[in-house]
């Protein structure tokens, strides 16, 4: 089961970065203007070196931070990125950034990869770094450097190198099949984890993104399994004699919170995965679910219907000091807490409509950030900028899988094969 994870590469810093740059994005703004930013294949005789290069451009513009410029408008050609480029041939298209790159084939089979970041106006290189990876492993090298780029440009940590689980769906509406399925990032490499033999939902990863937790129709009863992405193997969480669904993992992967159905009621326990040891934390006749951990794993968000409407509450990780957070119009469920501390992401349902919106952990500054006709279940990005969730199609006809930033900007749909919902991102690849 090796082929659904991505190997590790080696990475090395080339060159010296300056510790100031003029070249900067405020990713903060929420009209923030695209940068602009000239990628040329990298150099090299395989065509690796244009798919790196590809892919990176893709990344970038896909972030709705960077505006990657035209290849077909360049007016000089990288032909050794030893070599300081021709700034003027790069202003007169434009372009602020500059990134040069090749790929050297090793005597061992390997590529080395080098990349530089240049400012066009300052003149001067920001960023220079070195991979070593197999060739196969070509697409991820594309997103790391320009994770790399992401991160020295806007101060933030990228999230290229990271994937999504999600149910993939198929057939018609009376008789859907839904399985398990990952993909990077951008859509690319989708592999089915399981076959549709049974329906899956709710799929969660792990922090070291090697186990996936879901909820499962296998056999009568839904219950959480895990599956490990490493060995394939599936296993039933805990032997509970009721319903468990609405599985997630706490910051450090030790420990897991999930709902148990008991007489048409459910509520909040967590299990150390490690003893197996169970621990109820909510206690109320009300329907409690959906819990997220806080990233410091000292609180948990969580949806109740228990004030009279589906509203979001948060308590301590032993189950204390549980309180209504969301205080506006409508119901407002599925909370996840952002991986920064600062928000929570819900679902909120009002007017007959479905939005994902972003509020403070104390319930202010609530706003909504998607435009769908019914959006719901959203997902962090790990650097806390960028959220993923699902939206149908009106009418009945199927549901895919949308990104929006944080600001509310930059709404994009994910493509992936056929329909999908319930997308859940990794954290960072290690």
């Amino acid at each position: 089961m090796r082929k659904f994870l991505l190997p590790l590469v080696a990475l090395a810093a080339l060159f010296a970065t300056p510790a100031l740059a003029a070249l900067q994005v405020d990713v903060t703004q929420g009209n923030a203007q695209p940068l602009p930013i000239a990628i040329p294949d990298f150099v090299t005789t395989d065509p690796v070196g244009a798919n790196i290069a590809s892919v990176v451009r893709a990344d970038l513009e896909r972030s709705g931070l960077f505006k990657p410029v035209d290849p077909r408008a360049f007016v000089d050609k990288v032909t050794n990125i030893n070599v300081v480029p021709n700034f003027a041939n790069w202003r007169v298209i434009s372009a602020q950034g500059l990134v040069t790159g090749d790929v050297v084939q090793q005597p061992d089979g390997r590529l080395r990869v080098d990349f530089r970041l240049w400012d066009v106006y300052g003149e001067s290189q920001m960023l220079g770094q070195q991979f070593f990876t197999q060739p196969a492993n070509w697409r991820r090298i594309a997103h790391l450097v320009s994770d790399a780029i992401y991160e020295r440009i806007t101060g933030e940590k990228g999230y290229f190198d990271t994937r999504i689980v999600f149910i993939s769906e198929t057939g018609p509406a009376t008789r859907r099949v839904k399985r398990l399925a990952v993909m990077d990032e951008d859509g690319a490499n989708p592999i089915f984890l399981t076959r549709g033999d049974y329906m899956v939902l709710t799929p969660r990863f792990n922090p070291t993104a090697q186990m996936i937790a879901y909820m499962s129709y296998i056999g009568a009863k839904p219950r959480v399994y895990l599956f490990d992405l490493e060995t394939g193997k599936q296993e039933v969480l805990g032997n509970f004699p009721n319903m468990t669904f609405s599985p997630r993992f706490s910051p450090d992967g030790n420990k897991l919170a999930l709902s148990l159905e008991n007489n048409g009621n459910s509520d909040i326990f967590v299990m150390d995965l490690r003893s197996r040891q169970v621990t109820r934390l909510t206690s109320d006749p009300a329907i409690d679910t959906a819990p997220s951990f806080s990233p410091d794993g000292r609180q948990i968000t969580f949806e109740s219907d228990r004030g009279g409407s589906q509203q979001i509450y948060i308590m301590n990780v032993d189950g204390s000091n549980q309180r209504r957070v969301s205080f506006g119009s409508g119901r407002n469920g599925t909370p996840v807490w952002s991986p920064r501390g600062d928000l929570i992401a819900f679902t909120k349902q009002d007017g007959g409509r479905f939005d994902i919106g972003v509020m403070r952990v104390d319930g202010s500054g609530e706003r909504l950030i998607s435009s769908g006709w019914e959006d719901e279940g959203p997902t962090w990005a790990p650097n806390g900028r960028v959220l993923m969730f699902t939206r149908s199609i009106q009418g009945g006809r199927g549901a895919q899988i949308w990104s929006v930033d944080v600001t509310g900007r930059n709404e994009r749909r994910v493509m992936t094969p056929g329909d999908a919902s319930d997308p859940a991102w990794s954290p960072l690849i290690q």
